[in-house]
C-alpha cells in the first residue's frame, strides 16, 4: 500500500505538487493520470524518496521509502527505461541490483524469462531498441519480487505483443493481491488496464474513483434509439415520462435513460426498432472533460499550418 498525506512539492516559485492526499490500494491496478506538466512523475519521484517533498508524507507499506531495508523487496519500480549503464549486459545490470538488494542471483535468470530477454541477456544494454530497454526496466522491478510495483509509461516502445503482455502482466500481479500504480498517457490502454483511477491536474488531485465511477461522473450517458415510427415511440414515451430528443437523421437520444425500459414499451406497443444502444462516454472522453480547466500547454488547433520557411521565402 502506497499512503500519501498533505504532498506538496516546491521548484522554487512553482508549486508542482499541491497537498496529494491519496491511498493506493492492494489488489487493483490504479492508474494515475494527468495533462503534461500536473505533476505525475514529481509524485512519483517523491514516493520513491528521490525528490523531498516540501511539505507532507510518503509512506510505503507504513514506512519511509528511506527506511526500507533492501527497498526493491518491497516495492518496484519503473521511471526511466534509460536509466541503464550502456556498458553493462542485462544479466549484469540486473545482477549489480540482485546482489545490493540481498537478491539471489538465480532471480536474475527468472526475470529476464519473464520478460522475454533470456536470448539477449549476455548483449549490451547500449544496443538495445526502446521497446527492449523498457522490458529490461520491467525486469529489474520485478526483481525483489515486491508487494508494490510502479511504472511510469510502461507501454512506450513495446509492439503490439508487447503491449498485451505488459497489460497482462499488471493484471495478474493485481489479482495476486499486489500493490499496482501504473501512469500512462495512452487512454485506450489504461482504459484496458485500471481498475481504479487518480487524476490530477497542476499538482492537485482532481479524482479518487472507480474507472466506471470517473466515466458515469464526467461523460453523458444515454440511449440512441432509431425507428421507423418515430411520432409514435415520441407518443408512448411521453405518456410513460420519458423525454426523448431528436439529434438528426431521425435518431431519438434520451439521457440516462434505461435501455430495458424503453424495448418494454416498444414490445408493448407493437413498435419497431432498428437500434436501441445505451451511450457511455470513452475514457478519454472523460478524462478531456475533467481535465480541461488544468491544462499547462494548449496547441491551437484552429490556426492553418503554413510551410516550414514560408515566410522567409518570401523574403519577411
Amino acid at each position: 500500500m502506497i499512503e500519501l498525506e498533505g504532498l506538496t512539492k516546491r521548484y522554487g516559485g512553482k508549486l508542482a505538487v499541491d497537498n496529494l492526499t491519496f491511498t493506493v490500494r492492494p489488489g487493483v491496478v490504479t492508474g494515475f493520470l494527468g495533462p503534461n506538466g500536473a505533476g505525475k512523475s514529481t509524485t512519483m519521484r517523491m514516493m520513491l524518496g528521490l525528490d523531498r517533498p516540501t511539505a507532507g508524507d510518503v509512506r510505503i507499506d507504513g514506512r519511509h521509502y528511506d527506511r526500507l531495508t533492501d527497498p526493491l523487496k518491497y516495492i518496484g519500480a519503473l521511471l526511466d527505461a534509460k536509466a541503464v549503464h550502456g556498458g553493462r549486459s542485462a544479466h549484469n545490470h540486473l545482477l549489480c541490483l540482485a546482489q545490493s538488494n540481498g537478491i539471489p542471483a538465480r532471480r536474475v535468470h527468472e526475470v529476464l524469462d519473464a520478460v522475454g530477454l533470456t536470448a539477449v541477456a549476455r548483449k549490451k544494454a547500449k544496443g538495445f531498441s526502446y521497446g527492449m530497454g523498457q522490458r529490461l526496466g520491467i525486469a529489474a522491478a520485478l526483481l525483489g519480487d515486491p508487494q508494490i510495483l510502479m511504472f511510469d509509461e510502461p507501454v512506450n516502445g513495446l509492439d503490439p505483443e508487447g503491449i498485451h503482455w505488459i497489460r497482462h502482466l499488471m493484471k495478474s500481479l493485481a489479482a495476486q493481491g499486489r500493490t499496482v500504480f501504473v501512469s500512462s498517457h495512452l487512454m485506450s490502454e489504461m482504459a484496458l488496464t485500471a481498475d481504479h483511477l487518480v487524476v490530477i491536474g497542476q499538482g492537485r488531485l482532481l479524482a479518487d474513483t472507480s474507472m466506471a465511477g470517473f466515466i458515469a461522473q464526467n461523460s453523458r450517458s444515454y440511449v440512441r434509439i432509431r425507428t421507423p415510427q418515430r411520432e409514435r415511440l415520441l407518443d408512448v414515451l411521453h405518456e410513460a415520462g420519458i423525454t426523448a430528443v431528436e439529434s438528426g437523421s431521425g435518431v431519438l437520444e434520451i439521457d440516462g435513460g434505461k435501455p430495458e425500459r424503453i424495448g418494454e414499451l416498444a414490445a408493448q406497443h407493437h413498435i419497431v426498432l432498428h437500434e436501441l444502444s445505451p451511450q457511455q462516454a470513452s475514457l478519454e472522453e472523460a478524462f478531456m472533460q475533467l481535465t480541461a480547466e488544468s491544462v499547462e500547454y494548449h496547441a491551437h488547433t484552429d490556426t492553418p499550418a503554413r510551410p516550414w520557411g514560408a515566410d522567409w521565402q518570401k523574403g519577411d
